[in-house]
């Protein structure tokens, strides 16, 4: 028991060595973005339905967070101040499956052709989204959908941080790095307990050995079966293991490693969006008949998308076809290398932001969110000044404290 605790914590470990430049990396642009492009642009960009408002809502989801929390409740958001279901649907599979951070774990533990299939998957999966809403969504209930997100809406939106500034100026401005650091921050503090438990799970579930996964998977039958058996597998793992976004990788690269096809890995990835946290939310925000359809609208697009583009990858001979990666080249070892180099880099970078929230930094005293003190919203109370991420906390803290 205790070898198995013990190579369960090192793989973990060992995973998380192959792929943390690349985390730092994605979040660090993600941030970037989150901090330098203004919410209110977004959401007059995205407000109303069409191809227009749908296009944009895929680019500026692939350019945000991976956060699939996160890209949840963006998608609410939007779908309160007028954007179309199609459109805040879209936002939420582009940030979730287009984004920096996800392609380059992808390339770093299982390769290339997963990152290009999973982009392309995602922009599959939206078209197919499109087209196929309103046979699970009617007009009507669209609009029940958004009186109820509105009346469900807590008033809590965090400020986009200011955008008067030139990208120049910028890049020279201690305080619009500050932005970048906050934002930063957020999304780890909103993910790294997915990434942790992803990592966690692919290390134990890695001790079990590829004979768990020769009895799981269907062996030995014809490509079309084999691939339609893993394509719905592969949703109900994810579902089961309650991991998304970024944090299902390591896992998807143990499927991968146990024997499951390249369209199973696909379908799995895809269904960080219908974790059964995640449709506890959409109940929340949208109600119970929405949020029902709408799970089973992405359930029926990922199985199509993973079928669809395992289908382009065989045609083009792309799946790759010699010796599945074995454990030791998942996990990898910590050497004198490359990885080393840019973990180092990733480390520092890591450190640099987060210390930057520390120096400017203030705790909002009723959300928990760390804010920029020369940007956030204040309050006076008996003789202190309390700093807060918007106009809602603040006035909450007031109420709390009259």
């Amino acid at each position: 028991m205790l070898d198995v605790i013990w190579n369960g914590l090192k793989d973990s470990f060992l995973m998380a060595w192959e792929v943390w430049w690349a985390l730092v990396l994605g979040f660090g642009i993600s941030a970037i973005v989150q901090a330098w492009v203004p919410r209110e642009r977004i959401e007059r960009a995205m407000s109303g339905s069409g191809p227009r408002p749908v296009a944009l809502a895929t680019g500026l989801g692939a350019a945000s967070s991976s956060c699939s929390y996160a890209a949840v409740a963006i998608a609410k958001s939007l779908f309160q101040k007028g954007a179309s279901a199609t459109t805040a649907l879209a936002f939420q599979f582009a940030s979730t499956n287009l984004v920096w951070e996800l392609g380059l774990v992808l390339w770093v533990l299982i390769g290339w052709q997963f990152t290009v299939a999973e982009y392309l998957g995602g922009i599959v999966m939206i078209v197919l989204m499109a087209i196929l809403l309103r046979v699970f969504v009617s007009p009507q209930l669209e609009e029940r959908a958004r009186e109820h997100a509105q009346a469900a809406d807590t008033g809590h939106q965090h400020h986009a941080a200011s955008a008067e500034l030139s990208w120049r100026e910028r890049i020279a401005s201690v305080g619009a790095w500050s932005d970048v650091a906050h934002n930063f921050r957020g999304d780890w503090k909103m993910l790294w307990k997915e990434i942790t438990l992803g990592f966690l799970l692919a290390g134990y579930i890695a001790q079990l050995g590829n004979d768990f996964f020769n009895g799981l998977f269907i062996k030995n039958a014809p490509a079309g079966l084999t691939a339609i058996e893993n394509v719905v597998v592969g949703p109900i793992i994810a579902v089961l293991s309650f991991v998304c976004s970024v944090g299902n990788v390591p896992l998807a690269a143990v499927l991968w490693s146990g024997g499951i096809s390249f369209a199973g890995v696909l379908a799995f990835l895809f269904a960080d969006l219908i974790v059964l946290p995640i449709v506890a939310i959409y109940r929340k925000y949208y109600g119970t008949s929405f949020a029902l359809r709408i799970t089973a609208l992405m359930f029926v697009t990922m199985v199509i998308a993973a079928l669809a583009v395992d289908g382009i990858f065989s045609a083009l001979g792309l799946i790759p076809t010699g010796p599945r990666p074995s454990r030791d080249d998942i996990f990898g070892s910590v050497q004198l290398d490359y990885k080393l180099v840019l973990n180092i880099v990733g480390l520092a970078i890591f450190v640099s932001l987060f210390w930057l929230t520390r120096r400017r930094g203030a705790t909002d005293p009723v959300c928990g969110m760390k804010v920029d003190r020369e940007r956030a919203v204040t309050a006076q109370h008996d003789g202190h000044t309390y700093f807060f991420c918007s106009e809602h906390c603040r006035h909450g803290f007031e109420e709390e404290h009259a």
